[in-house]
């Protein structure tokens, strides 16, 4: 069967975005009609409707996979399976991966590599092997509620720039294998991640996230004031206060977008099945393994991070800041290194309190 002319990738992801169905999407679903095979009662029977569907499915990604992919070449395999996959190898399961994900919703995984402007709005560029993924604005980020007076086609470019780098979940929502191109959701993939992680509980009546448990989570943007991650389909914002028992200036000195890091989930929201609320910290995740390295009456060395009314924050190995007085010979200056006698630790607030006994430098 031969395709039409392929459309550009502008008329591509308009149409999707208006919610049709590009041309090639629906020869894909489209499956040719098999004669009917008739038994001596004159009904088809059971087994040969599922061969005779099998059978279409396989001529249909076959027609697809040959379209796309490079001739195939012999190979000589070391082993009697070949494990080493040439280009065309990569190039069918790269087009299975998208026609999966565009039939069955799968969910896929890839790093933002660019933004371009297609149609007059902005979108993510991701690659999932030679094929270009499309992600709209308004499919790729969750837009903010006040836009303050700013232009919102600005604002969603800022969003996406800052999230260059890092891993988005997506769903293939049209593709055309001819020029290479699909256009996708995050936020489709989002809610495919909530319903699994948030709402769907185990034998013992659990769900798989919930308040005190451990995650990984993916960073997706950092500001100076701190970070923004993915969990599971759900993003949150981890402010300073919540990184680092460290006093850091700026996140984005520590942090970046693509990063994975483990957090603590501190609170759960469920009450809105589409819109799930985190909180999590990075701190309250380091502090009961960083706390076995200290002693009482025992004495370290750090580096001194920040003076304030307070007192000197000094900061300790194993990412904790040990508050001290201030020295009787005076206030040590800021990246001097010092010898800390710990006098208290505080496992229910996660602090740590001492004296500084000595320093390198001059007071």
């Amino acid at each position: 069967m031969a395709l039409k002319k392929p459309k550009s990738p502008a008329e591509e992801l308009e149409q999707t975005v208006q919610g049709e169905q590009p041309d090639d999407a629906k020869k894909m679903r489209a499956k040719p009609k098999a004669a009917p095979k008739k038994t001596q009662s004159g009904t088809r029977t059971r087994a040969s409707k599922k061969a005779a569907e099998d059978a279409d499915d396989a001529s249909e990604k076959k027609r697809y996979v040959t379209q796309y992919s490079p001739i195939d070449e012999p190979v000589i395999s070391i082993d009697e399976r070949r494990d080493a996959q040439t280009e065309s190898d990569k190039a069918k399961n790269q087009l299975l991966d998208l026609m999966e994900s565009y039939k069955a919703e799968r969910v896929l995984t890839d790093f933002v590599r660019g933004v371009e402007k297609i149609n007059g709005s902005f979108a993510s560029v991701l690659y999932h092997g030679d094929f270009k993924v499309i992600i709209p604005a308004m499919e790729a980020i969750i837009p903010p509620k006040d836009y303050r007076g700013k232009d919102p086609e600005v604002v969603h470019r800022y969003m996406l720039t800052k999230r260059l780098g890092t891993e988005f979940d997506y769903i293939v929502k049209g593709m055309d294998p001819e020029t290479g191109i699909a256009v996708a959701s995050r936020l489709d993939a989002m809610k495919a991640r909530q319903k699994e992680y948030y709402f769907t509980r185990d034998w013992d009546g659990n769900n798989k996230i919930y308040e005190g448990i451990l995650a990984e989570a993916r960073i997706v943007s950092v500001i100076k004031s701190g970070i923004f991650v993915d969990l599971f389909g759900a993003e949150c914002f981890i402010s300073m206060k919540e990184l680092s028992y460290q006093r850091f200036i700026d996140a984005g000195a520590y942090y970046r977008p693509g990063q994975r890091i483990i957090v603590r989930i501190l609170k759960v929201d469920r009450s809105d099945r589409n819109n799930v609320k985190v909180a999590a910290s990075v701190k309250r995740a380091q502090f009961e393994k960083a706390i076995q390295k200290y002693g009482i009456g025992s004495h370290y060395i750090g580096t001194v991070t920040m003076v304030d009314s307070n007192g000197v924050f000094v900061a300790m190995e194993g990412g904790i800041d040990c508050l001290c007085d201030y020295p009787k010979r005076g206030r040590p200056p800021i990246g001097s290194q010092v010898t800390v006698k710990i006098l208290g630790i505080d496992r229910d607030r996660q602090r740590i309190w001492g004296v500084i006994t000595h320093t390198t430098t001059a007071i």
